[in-house]
């Protein structure tokens, strides 16, 4: 197959990982894959030195640039490519009406990485309906929020996100020693880790002065200023450690350090930083909400507490932290479900029989 990605993201994002463990996995299988992306982001950078075709572009979304669709257009001509991917949120629009303006033949489909964050209209849901071939969730619960706001049912397929198992396999303990003596965690130290982008990290905070004894938290892809900047002063009795944004393999050495490690998001759609944690036998607790709950059973492979509930969350915490015999339990099946269940081999799988029927109506 000929396959072109479409991405106007590429930071440092669990979306942006995603979107390369993808491209990666469907090039090694000998399908001819491209990726268009801006040139300054991680996406591009990583894709740049592999056998996937990355292609420089600067994409505009709603704004339609006519240039960027002929652009588009005539990589798709060209390139005989079958599959147009939209991946995030400002390709959609330029994918329907790239498709639409030049009269491609190729099959059109967006992949929805998070809950929707606008309520859908009629006319939006008319362009991402009959603009496209299919529509891929990638939890069930990112499929039931777009249902009910008018997207088709029969219209929308839930494709989970996957991780490689081989990117685990190259943990440094020098690296993890250096980032203990950076951030000042001594052995024994109890530590709450969370990796996230802005999300809702201040039911996190509020939480701390709740558990005892004392605990640091650590903060991972976000700098104190840009969380006071979203949810005010932060106060606690606890430390907190930001460690702004890291690179992917600093990140992954990171979870070394957690106790457990927290999600309190109620818009992923099936969220990488879990599956990194839990491939990496660190216990997980997230809110019960959106790919959260495809991704957890509560009590079985991770805790989860209900969003705007601090109490619930301070006692689940406790309970991993507490209890020996449940961490074991949860760290174990966790494992099982990060590298298993949820492996990138099974997300390449499912997309490739997907794109297939699309291209052959079977």
């Amino acid at each position: 197959m000929n396959i072109l990605f479409l991405s106007k993201s590429g930071g440092y994002a669990g979306s942006t990982y995603s979107i390369l463990y993808l491209a990666k996995g469907l090039k090694t299988r000998g399908h001819t894959v491209f990726v268009c992306c801006p040139k300054d982001t991680i996406l591009y950078k990583e894709l740049d030195n592999s056998d996937v075709t990355v292609i420089p572009m600067t994409l505009s979304g709603k704004s339609l640039n006519l240039l960027t669709m002929w652009k588009i257009a005539r990589i798709v001509k060209n390139n005989k490519i079958e599959i147009i991917n939209a991946q995030t949120s400002p390709d959609r629009y330029l994918s329907v009406f790239t498709r639409w303006i030049f009269r491609l033949k190729a099959k059109v489909v967006h992949t929805r990485r998070q809950t929707p964050l606008s309520h859908g209209n009629l006319l939006q849901n008319f362009i991402y309906t009959r603009g496209t071939d299919k529509i891929v969730a990638v939890s069930e619960g990112v499929k039931q929020e777009l249902a009910e706001l008018g997207i088709p049912e029969n219209h929308l397929t839930v494709i989970h996100n996957g991780t490689p198992g081989d990117k685990y396999h190259n943990i440094k303990p020098e690296l993890v020693d250096r980032l203990m003596n950076q951030y000042a965690i001594k052995s024994g130290d109890i530590v709450i880790g969370c990796v996230s982008r802005a999300k809702k990290q201040d039911q996190l905070f509020r939480a701390l002065d709740k558990l005892n004894p004392k605990i640091k938290l650590l903060i991972v892809g976000r700098t104190k200023e840009q969380l006071e900047k979203r949810f005010g002063p932060i106060n606690t009795k606890h430390q907190i450690i930001f460690t702004g944004i890291l690179d992917l393999t600093t990140t992954l050495h990171c979870y070394p350090l957690f106790n457990v490690k927290v999600l309190p998001s109620t818009t992923e759609g099936l969220s990488q930083s879990l599956l990194e944690a839990m491939a990496m036998g660190i216990p997980v607790v997230a809110t019960r909400a959106a790919g959260n709950i495809d991704l957890i059973q509560d009590g079985v492979n991770g805790l989860m507490f209900e969003d705007g509930n601090t109490d619930e969350l301070a006692s689940k915490v406790s309970l991993v932290l507490s209890d020996e015999d449940l961490r074991k339990k949860l760290i174990k099946n966790g494992k099982k479900t990060a590298l298993e269940e949820y492996s990138i081999e099974k997300t390449i799988d499912r997309y490739e029989l997907f794109f297939k029927e699309l291209i052959t109506g079977e």
